[in-house]
């Protein structure tokens, strides 16, 4: 898929949610200036699925990266990838991007952390495979991760990935910002992740913003 199309897909996806965003080079942008949004299509070698890339431009220093993997070639790889990122990520950056919220396809919560409060925008856990359920402990688990740390009073994303591999080995990974976050790691690993035979792959993204009163 070129570029073109892909960024008419993209910019449709936001036009049913009743956000317009106008063409800016390779950019979407949001009334001539941020938040915009880009993505990006790279087809994967024979046999191998593409990669989606997936930026978001929140202020002149900061921007959020996502990945996606796309099945099939072409245009069809780039679609597939393109609805992956409409499931995972794209309702929690509508509601903490451009303030629109669909509370059928997110979490919404409010955490007190730092003496502060932050509305919480959590999408959904998803997993590679069905018949696999995400321990009851990882929201409040995270909640006090992140209390532990010394955020500043803007907009904050966190990506949390667990995958168990056939052979019961674990690998877990947690961003915030975009930056490896040991504190994250420890959540992730300390948490009651089902044990099964054939191995399975969970992530999930979260976006937290400060309360204004």
């Amino acid at each position: 898929m070129n570029d073109t199309a892909l960024q008419a897909d993209l910019m449709r996806l936001f036009e049913r949610h009743d956000v317009e965003l106008e063409v800016d080079e390779e950019w979407l942008v949001t009334d001539g200036d941020f938040p915009a949004i880009r993505a990006t299509w790279s087809e994967g070698a024979e046999g191998a699925p593409g990669r989606l890339d997936v930026d978001v431009v929140i202020s002149e220093e900061r921007h959020i990266e996502e990945s996606f993997a796309g099945n099939g070639r072409g245009d069809a790889g780039a679609r597939d990838a393109l609805k992956t990122f409409e499931r995972n990520v794209f309702y929690v950056l509508l509601a903490a991007c451009w303030y629109v919220t669909d509370d059928r396809r997110i979490q919404l919560q409010s955490w007190e952390l730092g003496m502060r409060t932050w509305d919480v925008f959590v999408g959904p856990l998803a997993f590679s495979r069905e018949g696999v359920a995400a321990p009851e402990e990882l929201l409040p688990a995270l909640r006090d991760a992140l209390g532990n740390e010394t955020l500043s009073r803007e907009l904050h994303w966190v990506r949390l990935f667990h995958r168990r591999a056939d052979d019961g080995s674990v690998v877990a990974e947690a961003l915030l910002d975009n930056q490896p976050w040991p504190g994250g790691d420890r959540m992730l690993s300390q948490l009651p992740w089902p044990s099964t035979e054939q191995g399975y792959s969970a992530r999930c993204f979260i976006a937290l913003d400060i309360r204004d009163y």
